[in-house]
């Protein structure tokens, strides 16, 4: 750019005399040195001003102030050398045409020069942006410096919008987006509409799934707004698009009742729904936020978020994070009258069918005597309201998991008649979109794997509700409680699992293999039900359902059992327990939940293998030392391991004696 500035610069000086004389014999030995001048003078002044600093493929449109202040400095540099040592050989007018092509050649040379970089640049993806808003401009000026992808037009659905150019590109009605993607061999959409509502986003969503584009989008205005994302950070569709639900606005009285300047706990803290609740919570500005996890991990990840975050509203919230397991009494009973813990969350559950089907134990003792325990410490250290993160599942369930969430709830409802000052409550709902175990991650790492994507059942359907979403109705409903209700969350209309898989692998750009397209690119294979699954989740036990002040928030009246039931009903899952008699936990979960049908086989993994040992002892502290010869096995089975194995499972604090109402 030094060599081309040397030429152009005296270049435009001659041209500008030529102009200014109408006449090109004007080369005396005068000029010629002033000539000589303009270059030497030149350089240094663009030196100065940091003109070949500038990275000529990525330069700026600012950067014209700058050549406008070197060519300025250098006409009146030159203008200063002609009257002082030429004798004003050129007349006064020239200078001002002089600057008018100096910035002409200047400005164009690295215009020109950027362009052939950009020709001679690896091809980029092209992409065609939907939004024509300040949101799409932004990334369109953003992509301008990828080296990934290049804009090539803009859609938009507002009439007012369409035919205008903006940054070069031409903004089209969405109705030729077909001919859009064909003609310039787009690859990607990518939606620019930070602020549209959901049920908007999802019909536009639909209208691209057969164009064989990858959909993805810009982030929420919510994370533009608070700086937690850039307009460039495009990122996959959210999946809560897809279910066209524009969410309900909280009412803000509802949201703080429970929280803001109170002292709150989060059991769970670092699962999915315990995590996005300590997130909602934190913006509530409660007196203090207590994190209780068993997971080392999963309490720092959400301890330094909810830091990082807070410290960024400029309104810090005390923090505490405690490593601690729900059913260790002592230990929460502890947490909650040392830190005065007004409301629980308690979010601490195994929810995943399978797992939970095939450790029978473990199911009971965190679903159903971590709640008892919580619970206990509860109203032993005056909690105000205590509010469990129950399921859709707990509904007629088919599987342990379910069972032990609907006894969870029994014992809270049995603690409210029992009587105190802390009011129990229950939240139901069903799945929640994108969280740790769920259907959505494993379809995008299948789908990005090159599949096949993995349905249990073609006409298996469910209830679906995102993270975020779900967690401020827990906090609204749990502002309503007045004791004992179970509130059921309107998680809107159920979806099939296929249909939401098959959307998936459109907004990948990708299309669905079986015998209609043999030549698609991602297949979906059926692998059966799982032990206790079910075709479809119902939300409700009965009709007895009323509606509350919040518009997606039913209260259900559901049948209960008085506490000295429920007492006996825990005493006796408790001994089942201790002596890992998965068998009779079982028959006492179907005796005391109402429409539970258990799987015909027993799929617990140490049940089956004690079964396949020849081990038929249930109580496993009465195992006699055994050999087995036969299929290579020559390990012993110690008296003394199974036992303390059972025992392990068991807290430290045993289940407190009945206590009377």
């Amino acid at each position: 750019m030094v060599g081309a500035d040397l030429c152009s610069i005296p270049f435009a000086l001659w041209s500008a005399i030529t102009l200014r004389l109408g006449s090109f014999e004007h080369g005396d030995r005068g000029s010629l040195w002033l000539y000589i001048a303009c270059a030497l003078t030149s350089i240094p002044i663009f030196v100065r001003f940091g003109l070949y600093r500038a990275v000529l493929r990525y330069i700026a449109a600012r950067a014209v102030l700058t050549i406008f202040a070197g060519v300025a400095v250098s006409v009146v540099v030159i203008a200063s050398v002609d009257r002082a040592f030429l004798g004003s050989v050129v007349p006064e007018s020239a200078f001002i045409i002089y600057f008018m092509i100096a910035m002409l050649y200047v400005w164009g040379s690295r215009t020109i020069a950027r362009h052939v970089f950009e020709l001679a640049a690896v091809p980029r993806s092209r992409v065609i942006i939907y939004g024509a808003g300040e949101s799409g401009v932004s990334l369109a000026m953003a992509l301008r410096k990828s080296r990934d992808f290049q804009a090539v037009a803009f859609v938009d659905d507002d009439p007012k919008q369409q035919g205008n150019v903006l940054h070069g590109l031409r903004v089209f009605a969405p109705d030729r987006l077909e001919s859009l993607v064909a003609r310039h061999c787009a690859s990607r959409v990518l939606l620019a509409l930070p602020s549209a509502r959901r049920s908007h986003r999802s019909e536009i969503i639909r209208g691209l799934l057969g164009l064989g584009v990858h959909v993805q989008t810009v982030p929420d205005l919510s994370d533009l707004v608070t700086g937690r994302a850039r307009v460039e950070d495009v990122q996959d569709v959210d999946i809560g698009d897809l279910l066209g639900r524009d969410p309900v606005l909280p009412h803000p009285g509802l949201l703080g009742a429970c929280i803001t300047g109170k002292v709150v706990m989060v059991t769970g803290a670092g699962g999915s729904i315990g995590s996005e609740l300590c997130r909602q919570i934190a913006r509530l500005q409660p007196k203090r936020l207590v994190l209780l996890e068993k997971s080392e991990l999963a309490l720092y990840t959400i301890d330094r978020e909810l830091r990082t975050e807070s410290a960024a509203f400029g309104a810090p919230v005390e923090i505490v994070p405690l490593l601690g397991n729900a059913h260790q009494k002592l230990r929460v009973r502890d947490v909650m009258h040392t830190f005065g813990v007004q409301t629980v969350y308690h979010a601490a559950a195994y929810k995943h069918v399978p797992i939970v089907e095939q450790n029978v134990i473990h199911g009971v003792y965190n679903n159903v005597m971590a709640t008892l325990h919580a619970a206990e410490a509860a109203t032993e250290t005056g909690v105000e309201t205590f509010v469990l993160i129950s399921t859709d599942k707990a509904v007629n369930p088919t599987n342990v998991m379910g069972a032990t969430k609907r006894v969870a709830e029994l014992v809270l409802q049995g603690m409210q008649q029992r009587g105190g000052s802390t009011k129990f409550c229950m939240v139901r709902f069903g799945n929640v979109l994108d969280s740790s175990g769920s259907v959505v991650p494993l379809f995008r790492e299948q789908i990005r794997r090159g599949g096949p994507v993995t349905v249990t059942h073609p006409d298996v359907t469910r209830y679906f509700m995102t993270i975020p979403e779900a967690a401020q109705l827990v906090i609204q409903a749990g502002s309503m409680a007045c004791g004992g209700e179970v509130f059921v969350l309107d998680m809107g209309q159920p979806m099939r699992i296929v249909d939401l898989a098959k959307r998936m692998i459109g907004l990948m750009g990708l299309t669905v293999r079986d015998e209609e397209n043999p030549e698609g690119d991602i297949a979906i294979t059926y692998t059966g039900l799982r032990p206790g699954e079910k075709l479809y989740e119902e939300l409700l036990l009965g009709d007895n359902v009323t509606r509350t002040e919040h518009a997606m928030i039913l209260r259900a009246e559901e049948r209960s059992l008085p506490w000295r039931q429920v007492r006996e009903l825990l005493d006796e899952l408790s001994a089942a327990a201790h002596a890992y008699d998965c068998h009779r936990a079982i028959r006492l979960l179907q005796g005391a939940v109402g429409g539970y049908k258990a799987s015909p086989a027993l799929v617990d993994l140490v049940a089956a293998r004690r079964a396949e040992l020849g081990l038929e002892h249930d109580n496993v502290t009465e195992l006699p030392t055994r050999r087995r010869s036969d299929a290579g096995h020559g390990a012993r089975i110690l008296p003394g391991a199974a036992a303390a194995a059972g025992a392990a499972l068991a807290d430290a604090t045993p289940l407190s004696p009945p206590v009377s109402a």
